[in-house]
This record gives C-alpha cells, sequence and structure tokens, in this order.
C-alpha cells in the first residue's frame, strides 16, 4: 500500500438539505476538499440499510443499498419528484439525521417517484443481471405485505408488483448514483475505502435466502448469536445478536455466498475494510436468549481457508483486517499470513501505562493508522477524558507543550509522521471536535450515527494546513 492518508467521515454525516447526507452534489464537494487538502482516500461505512438502532452493521441485506442516500435533487432533475415534494422533504435540523422522519417518509417518497418512471427496461435488466439484488427486492416487497414482520414470521407471500418496483427503483438510482461519485473521486486522485461488517442480520434476505449457512434451529431462530466478550467499550462485552455462519456448510460450495460478497463489494470501492477480521480465526458464540455477552465462548473459525478463497476472488482489491480487541497469537498469525494491512488506534496506545502495537513507533508499514475510529471518542474528547498521567505522558510523547486542549494538533503531526503506510482521521478530528459529536458509542443503543457536518464547517477546516502535513511527510 502507497504512503498515503485520508479521511473518515460516512456518507450520512455529509451536509445537504434532506435529514441525511446522499450521493448529491454535497458529495463531489467533499471530493474536492480532500483533493484540496492532499488526502488520497476516503473512508466511509457500510452503505446498506440501517438498523432500528440506525447502524449499518445490522441490515436487512448486505448486498442492498440504503435508500436514505438517493440524491432527492438528482430525481427532481429527473422530474421524478415534484416542486412540493422536494420542498416538503426540507430537514428541520442540519446537525443530525432525522432518522425519525426519514423512516416514515423517505421510502413513501421514493416509491412515488417510481410510478413516474417512464421507461422501465434499464432498471429491470440492471435488477434482473443481480440475483443478490433480485432477492434482496423481492424480500423488501415480501416484508411490506407482512406488516414489516421478520421473514420467519410471514404468513402472505403475494407481492405487490408496485412495491417490487420501487425497491427495484431505489436500488437502480442508489448503484448508479454512486458510480457517478467513485468515477468523479477516482478521477480526483481519491480511492475509496468501503466496510464490510462480518455478520448480517437475521431478519435478512440474507438469511431468508440461505438458512443452511447460519446456525439456526427448525423453527429457524438461532441456536448461537455473534458478540465479543468484556472489552474497552464495555465490561459485560458486546451482545450483538448476529446469527452466527455454518462454517462447514459454507465450506462445501467454496464460501460462494462470502465470494460473491466481496465481489460485489469491490464493485462499489477502492479498498474493502473487513470487520472484526478476528472473528475469521475464532469467534465469540453466545447461546441465543443469553443476558449478556459474558455468557459466551470462543469458537475456531474458517481461518486461512476462507482468506484464500476472498483474494482469490478479488485480487486486484487492497483488503483491509480489522484487527482490533481481543487479539491473540492465532489472529496475529492468520492476519500475517494473509498479507492483509492490519489497523493501529492511537487512542489505544495510551489508556494505560507501557508500551503496546498502537504506539505510532510500533506502527509497521503495513497498517492503517488511525486517531480514532467510527466506535472511539473523537480525539478531544479522548484527552479530555484520559486521566491526567496517562494525559501527560501521551503530549509528552508527541512532543506537545503548552494547554492539553490544543494537544490535537501534535498527535495528528504525530501520526502523519509514522511509519504506517495509510493514516486516517475521522473529519471531526480535522475540525478539533469534543465528543457530542461523536459517532457512536458501543453497547449503547441510542443516539448514535445521527452526527452530521455543515457545508460551513467542512470550509472551516484550514486546507493549507494538511496539505502541508501530507507534503513534509511524503503522503
Amino acid at each position: 500500500m502507497e504512503r498515503k492518508s485520508g479521511v473518515l467521515m460516512h456518507i450520512s454525516s455529509l451536509f445537504g438539505d434532506y435529514s441525511t447526507g446522499s450521493f448529491g452534489s454535497e458529495a463531489k464537494y467533499f471530493v474536492g476538499f480532500l483533493s484540496e487538502c492532499g488526502f488520497s482516500y476516503w473512508q466511509v461505512l457500510p452503505f446498506c440499510m440501517i438498523d432500528e438502532c440506525n447502524s449499518p452493521y445490522k441490515s436487512y441485506s448486505t448486498f442492498g443499498g440504503n435508500p436514505y442516500f438517493v440524491d432527492l435533487n438528482i430525481l427532481h432533475q429527473k422530474g421524478l419528484i415534484t416542486n412540493d415534494e422536494l420542498s416538503e422533504a426540507k430537514q428541520q435540523n442540519p446537525y443530525v439525521c432525522e432518522y425519525v422522519r426519514l423512516y416514515h417518509t423517505r421510502v413513501k417518497l421514493l416509491t412515488e417517484a417510481s410510478k413516474r418512471v417512464k421507461d422501465r427496461n434499464s432498471i429491470e435488466s440492471f435488477i434482473a443481471s443481480d440475483e443478490y439484488l433480485s432477492s434482496f427486492c423481492k424480500f423488501m416487497a415480501l416484508k411490506a405485505v407482512n406488516n414489516e414482520l421478520p421473514w420467519y414470521e410471514w404468513e402472505n407471500n403475494i407481492i405487490d408488483e408496485d412495491i417490487l418496483f420501487a425497491w427495484k427503483f431505489i436500488q437502480y438510482e442508489f448503484f448508479n448514483q454512486w458510480q457517478d461519485i467513485k468515477d468523479y473521486a477516482n478521477k480526483k486522485g481519491i480511492k475509496i475505502v468501503g466496510d464490510i461488517p462480518i455478520y448480517v442480520s437475521l431478519d435478512s434476505c440474507d438469511v431468508w435466502s440461505n438458512k443452511k449457512q447460519y446456525c439456526l434451529d427448525e423453527q429457524n431462530r438461532p441456536t448461537l448469536v455473534a458478540g465479543v466478550p468484556p472489552d474497552y467499550f464495555d465490561q459485560n462485552g458486546q451482545l450483538w445478536g448476529n446469527p452466527l455462519y455454518n462454517w462447514v456448510e459454507m465450506e462445501k460450495d467454496g464460501f460462494k455466498w462470502w465470494c460473491d460478497r466481496i465481489k460485489h463489494t469491490a464493485k462499489l470501492f477502492d479498498a474493502i475494510r473487513i470487520d472484526h477480521f478476528r472473528g475469521i480465526e475464532s469467534y465469540w458464540a453466545v447461546p441465543f436468549g443469553a443476558e449478556t455477552a459474558k455468557e459466551g465462548h470462543w469458537v475456531k473459525g474458517p481461518g486461512i481457508k476462507l482468506v484464500d478463497a476472498i483474494k482469490s476472488a478479488v485480487k486486484d482489491t487492497q483488503i483491509i483486517a480489522e484487527d482490533l480487541g481481543d487479539i491473540t497469537p492465532e489472529v496475529e498469525q492468520l492476519v500475517k499470513a494473509s498479507g492483509f494491512p492490519g489497523m493501529r488506534v492511537f487512542q489505544f496506545g495510551f489508556l494505560s501505562e507501557g508500551d503496546n502495537l498502537h504506539r505510532p513507533h510500533n506502527y509497521p508499514k503495513n497498517c492503517i493508522a488511525y486517531t480514532g475510529t467510527h466506535d472511539n471518542n473523537t480525539l478531544l474528547g479522548y484527552l479530555w477524558e484520559l486521566d491526567d498521567k496517562n494525559r501527560n505522558a501521551m503530549l509528552k510523547y508527541c512532543g506537545h507543550t503548552g494547554d492539553w486542549a490544543s494537544g490535537c494538533e501534535s498527535i495528528i503531526r504525530t501520526m502523519f509522521s509514522s511509519h504506517a503506510s495509510l493514516v486516517i482521521m475521522p473529519v471531526q478530528d480535522l475540525l478539533g471536535y469534543g465528543s457530542d459529536t461523536r459517532l457512536n458509542i458501543p453497547g449503547k443503543a441510542d443516539g448514535n450515527w445521527q452526527y452530521r457536518i455543515t457545508k460551513d464547517q467542512l470550509d472551516s477546516i484550514d486546507k493549507n494546513r494538511f496539505k502541508e502535513l501530507n507534503r513534509v511527510y511524503s503522503r
């Protein structure tokens, strides 16, 4: 991987007028910002639909796209949305994603737009060419006629053709609008890093159409679910609740579903981060119905067999291993054998005394180094919450003198000067914002994933400062 730098910001956090970020002109504006700063990468989070907690890590499909990202202005220009509808969709608060409003109105609006499509051939052909998108659209249409119940409670199998076409239209617009953004970014010298959640939701098209490949009982309920043991984020561990894969069954067809998933994602991005990569070596299995993740146990995963299948499926796409959490020598060995760059997070380097692999002097060249991820506090928030002893040691490490509140600049410079091939910072750290702009707190159900930037805030960032850092440190 080249020596470069980039910014982490999900599409939902983009500025705009319609309750969340989208694949519109604002995305291209952000690409221009990255280019002017000398950055080379834009990292986003999963593009799939969000769950009831607004998380993109538990979705109705790992293949289908989030309807909220379809840009309304583009549809208006096509004559598919009226002036009144566009005006009615205007947001009330530009600083947060208005998820409640989106849930009740956005798909309904896109459905109305789909009814105005005059030539359906290109949409039908696009969906028909992809078995997974076809299945997803059918899944969502059936979900609608079953009052949005989970698939294992469905009784009605009669599809409403208008609803089915609406989902085909949504997916067609989603993928074509994004392709335009990606092409624009690549022409500007910006590569896109995407994200794959390791697990899928029980109530998903993925499980509905491949039941044998998951740990389910005869009533299609999970026998074991996913999570992680007690860690830095939560003393009870994290009980994610996703059904676990039946790896023995998946191996029978050469991990076809996983390979198809990776190929699909590789069409969208220049690099792919596999979330919770350590779960490929060993995963935390929690009995279904357990109150906390503490009740789980480790189970061996498919290991190098799955890694080799992934590498064969996408030879020309950079894969990034999210190797954070409870890392054992076996996990380290798997990451090394894969050849994939792992991750380092500055905030994990100074939570206690003593040397560790997250301190910048230990970064290998083949890694992606972050000031923090979407699951961490912002850099300023982290400084605020760190105890005096470790904060002072960390600031001294970064050569910072003076007030600790201005320490973010020294940390960022230390990251740029490190040996890591790629350094990535959340956009909040470019702005020097506090914990009130944090995107996610793991283990907390409410109030996450809402952060949005405004155009004025983005414009307030000193582009020359980052351009100079990229020049000085050959990024």
